[in-house]
């Protein structure tokens, strides 16, 4: 199929391997279209009405179809990844003129701006299935979901899976310090605490503390900060899109940053002291959890009070048992030395976590490296 000199001036002029590619002659609309790529990070290929060069349809992870050359698009081949792009809101015909083109979705200017943004920077990042997110909440203060979420977080590095661990509580004191990694080089949360859009997943990756084989995003030691609901949402979809693990260690408060968090997570577990009044704190915390989030599970700690065991004490909150976990021998001197939670791999928590990993992988989670 033919095209003009322009789209061909334009293609060899930076369009990169697995770019998106633009199909329109509406210079208008082109110019949006190339600005939207230039905010998502992607250097397009452009065709004005058809594709210029061979392959170039059936290559491009992303077909971006201006409405204007929809009909002459309808003897290509029909494949995945087309977005028909059009202006009218009023417009009956649109969805005829999609399906000339093969295209799955449409999407109208200005109001679809942002989505069209995202599925162009899910190109350019690659994007595969997303990170297996867990999220661990305390039942009272000090039930140790800190530690829980650090060792999972380990244990999931240790293991070869790519590794993230996010601390969403500001008033927690920061999981760098309880990882040995305080004075680490890199980004804390009052970089992204106001962060609106997309944020990139391999910017926000490559800019934390690495610490024992995993990324860290945590607090610093400075005034305590406000994370804005848009921004936790922003750096947790980013996370997400790496693939891999995220562990999200939440406060026990529903404000609307942590009711975001607790959106965007997979699994989430409630650690729980085997004692009836933490158990009745329990309840409340689940009850506000349980409010967004489908899949609760209770971690019981041991020692019990009398008349209480692990499975009563799951029952009794109305959740099912992800596990019982027994103290951690020598947790405070490891912790002094450097050693992070979960380190000892013959250790309660160690075993706690692979178990954990195991189970909540092969029920369809990620691993990607």
């Amino acid at each position: 199929m033919a095209g003009t000199n322009a789209s061909d001036q334009w293609a060899g002029s930076g369009a990169e391997p697995g770019a998106p590619l633009i199909i329109t002659e509406d210079e208008q609309l082109l110019d949006d279209l190339l600005r939207l790529c230039a905010a998502a990070g992607a250097v397009p290929e452009v065709a004005h009405g058809t594709p210029a060069r061979r392959g170039s349809w059936e290559d491009a992870p992303l077909i971006l179809v201006g409405d204007d050359c929809a009909p002459r698009l309808a003897g290509c081949v029909r494949r995945e990844g087309v977005v028909l792009v059009g202006r009218d809101l009023d417009d009956p015909e649109v969805w005829r003129r999609a399906v000339l083109a093969g295209a799955r979705n449409v999407v109208l200017l200005p109001d679809g701006e942002g989505w069209l943004v995202d599925r162009i920077a899910d190109v350019v990042e690659g994007v595969g299935r997303p990170a297996l997110t867990v999220g661990v909440i305390g039942g009272r203060g000090g039930a140790g979901a800190s530690t829980l979420a650090c060792a999972l977080a380990v244990t999931a590095a240790r293991a070869g899976q790519r590794a993230m661990l996010i601390d969403g509580d500001p008033l927690g004191g920061g999981l760098d310090v309880l990882l040995g990694g305080e004075n680490a080089e890199g980004l804390r949360w009052p970089a992204f605490a106001r962060s609106r859009g997309r944020v990139a997943g391999g910017a926000l990756e490559e800019s934390l503390p690495e610490l024992h084989s995993l990324r860290v995003l945590s607090w610093d030691r400075g005034d305590a900060t406000l994370v804005q609901p848009e921004a936790m949402r922003a750096v947790l979809a980013a996370a997400r899109r790496r693939g891999g693990t995220v562990v999200v260690d939440l406060p026990r408060r529903g404000d609307e940053a942590t009711m975001e968090a607790l959106r965007q997570v997979d699994v989430g577990l409630l650690v729980v002291p085997g004692e009836l009044r933490a158990v009745a704190a329990a309840h409340r915390v689940a009850s506000m959890a349980g409010m967004v989030l489908d899949d609760l599970r209770a971690v019981v700690r041991t020692p019990y009070a009398p008349g209480l065991d692990d499975e009563e004490i799951a029952r009794l909150l109305g959740l099912p048992l992800a596990g019982e976990l027994p103290p951690e021998p020598g947790l405070r001197d490891a912790l002094t030395a450097g050693a992070p939670p979960g380190s000892g791999e013959r250790g309660p928590l160690a075993l706690f976590c692979e178990e954990f990993w195991a189970q909540a992988l092969a029920d369809g989670g990620s691993v990607a490296a």
